[in-house]
This record gives C-alpha cells, structure tokens and sequence, in this order.
C-alpha cells in the first residue's frame, strides 16, 4: 500500500524512556512533525524503564566497576567511564532544560542526590580499588571521588555494611556524593505527560505487528488494536523501534541489511527488597561490589538505596535468571521465533563461547532464597531472612552478533542502535546503561537520521545540551559550569539530613 493519506512525520513503538526522550528532542527541535506512539501494553514505561524492574541507577561509572578494566601493563582503562560519564551529564542537561522552561515539573519525583561507592574485600581487590581510585580521582569529571581502606571511616559511609562484621579480611571503597538515584519510570510519565499536551497521539495496547518500506522511502506499519482485534495500516516518513526486548523481532520484519546477522539471548533478574524500616534506614547509598567469576558484567552485586513515589527501599541484587522471554510481558516463543538463518551461526557460536555464562545461569536459577541471603550477607553480615523478599525485575536481551575483536557469537553487554542507511528507521537493542544514556543515544540517532537537519537544529540544541558537540573532560569550565547548572535545576543539592527524613514503606 503506497499511503500518502495519513502520513505521520515520526512514528515511535514502544511507549519507555527511549521513545519519551526521542519524541521529548523532536517536539523542541521540530515542534510541527506529527508524532504518533504505539504501546502493547495499558500504560508508559510498563517494561523496562519501570521502576521496579531495574531500571534505577544513574550509571555514570562512578562506582560500577566493570566500566573500568586493568590493563596488561597494570593501568587503569578509563575509556569507558569517561564516555559513560559524560554520556550520563548528557542527560542531565536535558532533564534541567525540560525543568527550567516548566515542561516537566518537581525533578525530585525522578531523581535524588545519594552517593555512589565501590566496595571490595581482599587484599588484591583492595589495591585494584585504590589504583583506580587514583586514577579516576585525577580526572576532572571524576576529582570528588574518595578512597578509604579505614574500617572506622567506613562504619561513617556505611553503617550496615561495616556493622557486625568479624572478618579481619582488608575492606575498601570508593565514594562520590555526586551520584543520583534516578527512577526512570516516573521520568518516563512525565515525559509522555508532556508530549501528550503537545498534541502527540498516544495508542495504548495497540501493537504493531508488521513494518514494510515503500519505493519513497516511506514505511507502512501494520498496527493491531488488541481491544477490539482490528488491524489498520499507518504509514511514517521515520520510524524509531523502541521496544525494549521487542525490538530485535521487529527490527527482522523490517528486512534492513544493516539488522541482519544479529541475535539476541535474554537474561532477566531478580532482587531482593528490604521490608524493614529499620533497616532501611541504616543505608544511604549505592554500593556496588565485584561480579563473580564468570558472571556477565550486568550481575555486578549492588546494595542500593532507591527512591519510588517519594518512599525510601533497599534493593540488593541482581540475581540472574534465564527466560525465552524477550520482554516479561513477553512470549515463551520469544526466542526461538527470533533465530533466523541469517543469524543462526551468530547464535551457535555465542552457545559455544558462552559456556561460563550458561552454567552462571543456571546456577542462579537453581538457587534457594537463603543462597541468596548467603550472597547478600557478603554485604549485610547481619542480614535476617524474614526482612527481605524476592522481587523478579525486567528482562534484558543482549545483542549477538559478529565483531572485529570477537568474531562470530560475540555476545554485547552494553546499548546498541541500529538504522538504515537511509535513515528512515533505527532500533534501539541492549541493556545497561541504557536509559542513563537516553539522551546522548537519541541525539546520535538524529545525527544519523536527519543529517540534513543538523545544522539547522545546532543552535536549539546547544540550549537543551549546552555541551553538544564538546568533551566536557576537556573544557572544564564548562564542565563546572554545567554541574552547577543541573544541580541546582534538579534539586541536587539538598542537604542529607533532609534526605534521610523520607520515611520507608514497608512492602506487602
């Protein structure tokens, strides 16, 4: 069908953080394209922006340890952490843009100042720490980071993790007070709140279940209402595939070369929640320690303080788990229907090279609640089983596909986007860091999309990003000036007696 009626400028499928951020861009950018959104479920940000499915850190490597790799000749790569961070201020500054012109309003129902820290045990891990420490310290975007290996300064950062503890094992950490505890699901209503009152159509439970390229470059989607079970035809001049898990099925309907060859192996989790308010409040932080051998880098344990509709909790986590689900509202199918021929060597050879992390997987899997109170007493030596319950998080689906470092079966732990050459649709694939980067990621899909526009659009975009186009590393009078500048238009600045008043709830 060649449907020049009812074109629509930008239609976005899937209703999460990255369609929000990307329609959220556009609608200041180019404020009369039309956009339309479908959504298979009933709401925004059911899946993986939701709050409750791990979705709730600002990653901005300021304490995940796998975003910083020893090298052979014993220094630290930083390479990844610079880019995350600065991928992360990114976002910042697009959220303070949206607060100070009034289009999204009270940032502290999204995003809350708490320290982000790195904890080890053991002597060699110990001086992994503090070699990194200085090495990240010496950096500009990293300088308010402390090292400590003082067990009584510890006691003062973090009281139940120190309490009780009989190990003269060596302990150490890492703090930086500028972290944050962002809940993207709040973020993501209120982004979609906002594009709704620019006139952005919003379908929920409508679900698209087929895309076809016309010769103008066009695309007709088939969308189904799964309400009333009737099909239509919508057509879109660009497409954005933001479904989360979704994505990988619906980026092989699109028959583009540039998605061929790619596979995807889901993973989901589970945490564990504190439903004690006594201990709840004797934590106030991000810990994140080292992730076992042979553990993929998203199942790096970490003990969080986490904020959710204005109520304090403490998640600690993630245990891994195994489903064929992609997403978990998801089909048992999932997987199976997503190996093509086209990507079936891609698959078979991350079964061969992924040994260490199906049996990971499957240990998880297998284990009991006190196992998993075993884990969380690395952290909590004092930790009573009765005060915590097992919550099943989101699912993530990791790219596979054929690289130059890895060859065949290479399995990708980080964000991925895929689009066409010719820009009129891209895919966004992955998992962590994910929404932390959601704004850094959609700017480079315009880049990539709308090339023609760019030049146009420089001046608006340096309002909403005032670094666009700049290493926040190296200019840092800019750097201050743009901390500054988001601290105070997210209210991060608080004093901590006045974050610690928030009373935790109890869960059921």
């Amino acid at each position: 069908m060649s449907s020049g009626q009812n074109q629509t400028d930008v239609i976005l499928i899937g209703a999460g953080i990255m369609s929000a951020t990307l329609g959220s861009i556009i609608k200041e950018l180019a404020p009369d394209w039309n956009i339309k959104v479908y959504e298979r479920l009933a709401n925004t940000g059911e899946e993986s922006s939701n709050e409750w499915n791990n979705a709730g850190t600002g990653h901005a490597a300021l304490c995940e340890l796998n975003y910083t790799s020893e090298k052979s000749d014993g220094t630290i790569d930083m390479t990844k952490a610079v880019k995350i961070n600065e991928q992360f201020t990114v976002s910042k500054q697009f959220w303070s843009y949206l607060v100070n012109k009034g289009l999204i309003e009270d940032p502290s129902e999204f995003i809350r100042a708490l320290p982000h820290m790195s904890m080890v045990r053991g002597e060699d891990n110990v001086n992994f720490l503090k070699k990194r420490y200085e090495a990240m310290s010496s950096n500009p975007l990293f300088k308010d980071m402390e090292f400590s290996d003082n067990p009584e300064q510890l006691k003062e950062w973090i009281p139940l993790i120190m309490n009780h503890r009989t190990s003269n094992e060596p302990i150490a950490a890492t703090k930086v007070d500028s972290g944050t505890d962002v809940n993207f699901g709040a973020l993501t209503r209120k982004l979609f709140d906002h594009l709704k009152s620019q006139g952005v159509e919003i379908n929920y439970r409508h679900d698209v279940e087929d895309l076809n390229r016309l010769s103008d470059g066009s695309w007709d989607l088939k969308v189904k209402d799964l309400d009333s079970g009737s099909s239509k035809l919508e057509n879109a001049k660009f497409v954005f595939i933001g479904a989360g898990g979704g994505s990988l099925h619906l980026l092989q309907k699109s028959g583009i070369p540039e998605g061929k060859g790619i596979g995807g192996f889901p993973v989901s989790g589970l945490f564990l929640v504190c439903n004690n308010p006594e201990v709840v409040k004797q934590h106030h932080a991000k810990v994140y320690g080292k992730a076992p051998v042979g553990a993929p880098p998203m199942s790096v344990p970490h003990l969080d303080t986490r904020f959710i509709d204005g109520k304090r909790f403490l998640l600690f986590g993630p245990f891994a788990g195994f489903s064929p689900k992609f997403l978990k509202e998801g089909s048992n199918l999932d997987l199976f229907t997503s190996v093509k021929p086209n990507n079936v060597m891609n698959m078979l050879s991350a079964g061969a090279k992924e040994m260490k992390l199906t049996k990971y997987l499957i240990q998880q899997v297998m284990l009991s609640k006190e196992k998993r109170m075993e884990a969380l007493r690395e952290f909590i030596p004092n930790a009573r089983t009765e005060d915590w319950e097992i919550v099943v998080a989101g699912q993530r689906v990791q790219v596979i596909k054929e690289t130059d470092q890895g060859g065949k079966g290479t399995l990708q732990f980080g964000t991925e986007v895929v689009n066409a050459a010719d820009g009129s649709i891209a895919a966004l694939l992955g998992a962590s860091p994910g929404a932390s980067t959601a704004v850094n990621v959609m700017l480079e899909i315009l880049e990539n999309c709308f090339p023609e526009h760019i030049e146009e659009w420089e001046p608006k975009l340096k309002e909403m990003v005032p670094s666009y186009g700049v290493s926040l590393m190296e200019n840092t009078d800019l750097l201050e000036d743009v901390n500054k500048t988001t601290s105070e238009a997210l209210n991060l600045v608080e004093p901590k007696s006045k974050q610690r008043t928030d009373e935790p709830k109890v869960m059921g």
